[in-house]
C-alpha cells in the first residue's frame, strides 16, 4: 500500500465531515483487506496473494481510465516510477507475509511505525531539517517497536523483522510521493502505481505458485478491489483535510483487525503488543502534528516575504 501524499488542504481548517467518512472508509477496507488475506493465506502462499491483489487492484482502477483516458499515464518520471514501485513491491511482500504468518494485530501495529522510517528518510534524501522534539518521538516511536518485537524474550518472532521491512519499504514509498506530487495528480500516481505492481510482483508469486483452488478466488477478487479502494479514498481524504488531522482515523484499521481476529481466528491482543502500539502511534501522532505546524510555519513566512514591501 502506497501512502499519497496530502492535498491543498488547509492544515489549519477543521477535519470536513467528507474527509472524515473518506477516512474511516479507507480504514475500513484495509482492515478488511488484512482479514481476507489471513483466509487466503490458508490455501495460498502470500506472494501469490499480493500478485493477485495488483492484478484484480489493476483492473479495478479502470473507471478512471474510463474517466481520464490514456493520458493519465502519462508521465516525465516513468523510471522514477519503477524504483518507486519497485521498493513499493518489496514492501507488499513483506506485509502481506507479515499479515499471514504473525498475529494480525502485531503485524499492524508494525506497519504504524512507517512515520519513524518517513522522518528519516526525509533527513537524509530531502534534506529536511528535523528538530530536538521530532527526533525525541522518532526515539520514542522505535522504543514502542522493541516493546512489541520484545527481542532476545521467548516471545521475539524473526518474522517481525519482515514486519518492520515492510514499514520501512512504505516509508521510502511515502517519501518518493513528495516527488512525484510535485508534477503529477493524484489518480496519475494510483493508476501507475497500480499497474506497475502487477508485473513487479508476478515473478515472485511464479516461484511459489499454485492454481488457487476455486473458494479462493472471490477472496482474492475482493482483496484486490479492496486494496485499490482504501488507496483511492485515502488519496481523496487527503485532498479535502491535512494529514495530521485525518491520522486518528487511519488507526481505526488496528481496532477493525484486532476485533475480526479476535472473533475470528481467536487472536487475542496481548498487553506487550498493546502497550508498544500505543507508543508507536503517540509518536507517529506527534510526528504528524508536528509536521503540519512546520508546514503552516513556513506557509506564513512564504506569504510574508511575499507581501513585505520591495525598496
Amino acid at each position: 500500500m502506497s501512502l499519497p501524499a496530502a492535498g491543498a488542504a488547509s492544515p489549519a481548517s477543521p477535519l470536513p465531515a467528507r474527509a472524515a467518512l473518506l477516512m474511516i472508509a479507507s480504514a475500513s477496507s484495509f482492515g478488511l483487506m488484512a482479514i481476507l488475506i489471513r483466509y487466503a493465506s490458508h490455501s495460498l502462499h502470500a506472494f501469490e496473494i499480493a500478485f493477485f491483489r495488483s492484478f484484480f487492484g489493476a483492473l479495478a482502477t479502470a473507471p478512471l481510465l474510463l474517466r481520464h483516458g490514456w493520458n493519465a499515464l502519462h508521465t516525465d518520471r516513468l523510471w522514477f516510477y519503477v524504483v518507486r514501485c519497485a521498493i513499493g513491491t518489496l514492501g507488499m511482500l513483506a506485509g502481506f507475509w507479515a499479515i499471514a504468518h504473525l498475529p494480525l494485530a502485531q503485524a499492524i501495529a508494525l506497519s504504524y511505525s512507517s512515520p519513524l522510517f518517513v522522518t528519516i528518510g526525509a533527513v537524509l534524501f530531502l534534506g529536511e531539517i528535523v528538530r530536538m522534539r521530532r527526533w525525541s518521538a522518532v526515539v520514542a516511536g522505535f522504543v514502542g517497536v522493541l516493546v512489541i518485537v520484545r527481542p532476545g524474550t521467548d516471545g521475539f518472532s524473526a518474522g517481525s523483522l519482515v514486519a518492520l521491512l515492510a514499514a520501512a519499504s512504505t516509508g521510502a514509498v511515502t517519501i518518493s510521493i513528495k516527488f512525484l506530487s510535485r508534477s503529477d495528480p493524484p489518480d496519475t500516481i494510483v493508476l501507475l502505481t497500480t499497474w506497475l505492481w502487477v508485473p513487479l510482483s508476478l515473478p515472485f508469486a511464479l516461484a511459489v505458485w499454485q492454481s488457487p483452488p476455486a473458494a479462493s478466488w472471490p477472496l482474492l477478487v475482493v482483496i484486490g478491489m479492496l486494496g485499490t479502494l482504501g488507496q483511492y479514498l485515502w488519496t481523496h481524504a487527503l485532498r479535502l483535510a491535512d494529514a495530521s488531522t485525518l491520522a486518528p482515523l487511519s488507526y481505526l484499521q488496528l481496532v477493525i483487525v484486532s476485533a475480526l481476529a479476535w472473533l475470528l481466528f481467536d487472536e487475542r491482543v496481548d498487553a506487550w503488543t498493546a502497550v508498544g502500539a500505543a507508543i508507536v502511534i503517540g509518536a507517529s501522532l506527534y510526528i504528524a502534528r508536528r509536521e503540519a505546524q512546520v508546514a503552516r510555519q513556513r506557509h506564513a513566512e512564504a506569504i510574508a516575504a511575499k507581501t513585505e514591501p520591495q525598496i
